[in-house]
This record gives structure tokens, sequence and C-alpha cells, in this order.
């Protein structure tokens, strides 16, 4: 490791973490130097969670309430977020994942006025059903413009295809079917249950202090919540629900997706398993791979045609996809480079440039102010440190690689999804 390299992981150490009274978790990293302020402030909830029992009482939550609750937490009795950040010049905006919603700003100045209006419209809902049925009708708009984006399908159709049971095969937005079952009190029980200090975590990087923090947390008052919550995990079993979904929609070229369903580590592996996945995608059709190589050269795929991994609590699986003008060759062609890796070994070469490419990766996002917190908040959300995912990383070995390719991405807990042009007549997968 590089002086340069060994003071950035040092950077990524030098957090400063504070956890108060309440149970509210405060990240800070001060970078000296910077102009701007980024800060974050998010709750472990996301659109996987669907069932819990709040002191007694059990919910069952129709599909895209996380992403519901995200868009009304903005308002309250005296008016919307963004009007007040539009005062002191702050950029705003708020995100909703299967597993966490994060709301946030980037400033360049009036940081204590900033994290004020932050601090202070997360912790206070307000719901009306008048409110509600407003909002119903603008995310219905945001499911219909997804709906229609052949990317958005083909993920989440194999998603679906991968599992049958567990929430990740919903849209994270939810339906216009679902959406219309929510109620102001089932917002307000959410919002108990997971909005609580101890669920929740600010984050912020860039030219601030802890103290400043600190200061913008006392002025906002963020009251302890007492009470018993208990997440409601869904029992999935480790067969796919669906091997195989082919249909039509407006789109120039075929889009295939393959996804390979793994097993769930034990927590204490979990994070080494995640790079090990996110290693083989590279190693099996990253840029400097020979199969990548075959596609491109031969016209076979778009650019855009890599691997990702998702992992969320109680779902893991690596999905390859993108355009290409023949889905069940270049299914096949996958399925013969990931069946050679594992008889033959990885290329020791190969997997050092994509280990030090993904290494590159983790440094450069130790300096920029955003990804600084949205890398804390990330990591505390799973229980972990930004320094911490480095050096796991930078443990892996090629003889790691190489025995959990004997166990990962099998053909038997696979399945394949193929959008076609619309008109196009459906062809048979090859096998």
């Amino acid at each position: 490791m590089s002086e340069t390299s060994k003071q950035a992981v040092e950077r990524a150490t030098a957090f400063e973490k504070t956890v108060l009274p309440n149970g509210l978790t405060v990240l800070v990293h001060p970078m000296p130097g910077f102009t701007g302020v980024y800060a974050l402030y998010g709750t472990k909830f996301g659109s996987i969670d669907r069932s819990f029992v709040l002191d007694g009482k059990r919910w069952d939550l129709p599909a895209g309430v996380a992403h519901f609750l995200e868009h009304k937490m903005f308002e309250n009795e005296e008016g919307d977020a963004f009007t007040l950040y539009a005062k002191t010049g702050a950029n705003a905006n708020a995100y909703t994942s299967f597993d966490k919603t994060c709301y946030l700003f980037s400033a360049s100045s009036r940081t204590e006025e900033n994290l004020d209006i932050l601090l202070s419209f997360v912790s206070r809902p307000y719901f009306t059903e008048k409110t509600i049925a407003k909002e119903q009708g603008i995310i219905g708009q945001e499911i219909k413009m997804y709906d229609d984006s052949p990317d958005w399908r083909l993920m989440f159709s194999v998603y679906q295809c991968l599992y049958g049971q567990h929430p990740v095969r919903e849209d994270i937005a939810g339906s216009v079917e679902s959406i219309a079952e929510i109620t102001p009190e089932m917002l307000y029980a959410c919002a108990d249950a997971f909005y609580r200090p101890q669920n929740m975590a600010l984050a912020v990087a860039g030219n601030v202090t802890m103290q400043q923090v600190l200061d913008a947390v006392e002025r906002a008052a963020i009251p302890e919540k007492t009470g018993v919550v208990e997440r409601i995990p869904v029992c999935e079993p480790r067969q796919v629900a669906e091997k195989e979904r082919s249909f039509s929609m407006p789109v120039s070229k075929p889009l295939l997706g393959v996804g390979f369903k793994e097993a769930l580590p034990e927590p204490e592996n979990q994070l080494k398993l995640e790079f090990l996945c996110d290693i083989l995608t590279e190693l099996i059709c990253g840029s400097m791979t020979p199969l990548y190589r075959k596609l491109y050269d031969e016209n076979l795929v778009s650019p855009g045609f890599s691997g990702e991994i998702l992992s969320v609590p109680g779902a893991l699986c690596t999905v390859f996809g993108g355009e290409t003008s023949r889905p069940e060759y270049v299914r096949e062609l996958l399925l013969q480079e990931i069946r050679r890796l594992r008889s033959e070994g990885v290329d020791a070469e190969l997997f050092t440039l994509c280990k030090n490419q993904l290494y590159g990766e983790l440094i450069a996002d130790l300096e920029n102010i955003d990804d600084v917190a949205a890398g804390l908040f990330s990591a505390f959300s799973r229980g972990r440190t930004p320094a911490e995912e480095i050096d796991t990383l930078a443990a892996i070995t090629l003889e790691d690689v190489n025995g959990a390719l004997q166990n990962l991405l099998q053909e038997e807990y696979s399945a394949t999804v193929i959008i076609r042009p619309a008109g196009e007549k459906k062809g048979e997968l090859a096998s």
C-alpha cells in the first residue's frame, strides 16, 4: 500500500462518533480545507420493512409505505422543508432504498440553519387524509414513469424470479393499488417505530465540527422514544421462484438479465461475502475480462452490460445484464465463463487488477464530502465502519475468490429474464 493510500485509509478512521442519551448516533468527519458541508439524516427503514410489531400491535404494510413516508416527512403544519432550504441556498433531497431512508442537504454556508431545518422536519411528522390523498396522486405518476423504464422493469423482474416471498421483489415505491391503502394511522405507526433516535444516525462531513452538529441536535430537542419494536422477517425458500420470464416492451434492442440467488451467510461473514460477490462480477464480465472483450468486439452487448450485487437483510443475489442483440447466446456465454473460472481458477493478474480497481474506488470516495457522509451512514446501518470495509477488501486473496466460486453463482439457483422489442417473436432460451 502506498503512503498516499495509507493516509487516505487513516482519514477514513478519523471520523468522530457520539451516541446521545436519546439513542441517536452522530457521525462527523471534519474535512479542513473543504468549503462545503454535506449532512445526511437517515433511518434503518426501507421498502423491505413490511411487517412489524409496535407495542404489541402487529402492522402489515402495503408495498411503498417507506417511500411514501419519505415524501410526506418534508411537510408540516407550517409548510415544507424545501421552501426553508431555498432561503438558505442549500441543495436538499431524500431517497428510499430497500433498507434505509435518508434525508440530506449540501451547502457552502449557513450550516447551523440548514442542520436546524433537517432535524426539525424529520423529527416531527404531520399527516392528514387530505395531504395523503394529494401525495397518492403524485407518487402514482412516479410509479407509472418507472413502469415505462426497461432497465427498472428488468431489475425487478429478475428479483421477482429469484424471490417468491421477500419484499425485495416489490417496487420500492409500491404500486398505484398498494399506496391507495395508506392511511395517516399507518404512517404515524411507521414514524413511531422506525423514526426513533435509536434507529437513526446523523452523518455530516466537510467544513464542520462535532460541536456544531451536537449544538444543532440539542436545539432540535429530539425526544426519546420508548416502547418495543420488533421486525418480522420473511421466510424465503432457497429455490428460485421462477426460472425464466420473457415479455415485450417498446425497446430498440432486447435486454437480458441473469440473476443468481445466494444462501445467506452468517453475520460475521456478511461483509467479506459481499466483497467476494462484487469482485466476481468484475472477474466475469468487467471491462478487463476476456468475456467482455468478446461480447463487445462481436457487438453482442452495449457498453453498459455489467454485473452488480444486491445485499439487504434476508436477500443476497448477483445480477448480470444489459442490452444485447442475442440474449440467449449471451446468457450461454456468461454461464460458460462461470463454469470455466470455477474449473480453471481465476487469473491471478486479473484478480489483482479487479481488486485494486474496487479498492481505488473506495479510497476515491474518501475525497468527496457527499461520499464520506453517505459512507458513514451506510456503514452504520450495517453495523460496521468505512475502515472495516476497506480492511476487509484489502485482506481478500485469490484463494478466497476461487474458494467462494465453488459455491456461488450456481445455475440451479439462477433465473433469466428477457425483454424483447414489441412485436419480436419470442425465442427459446438456450440450454
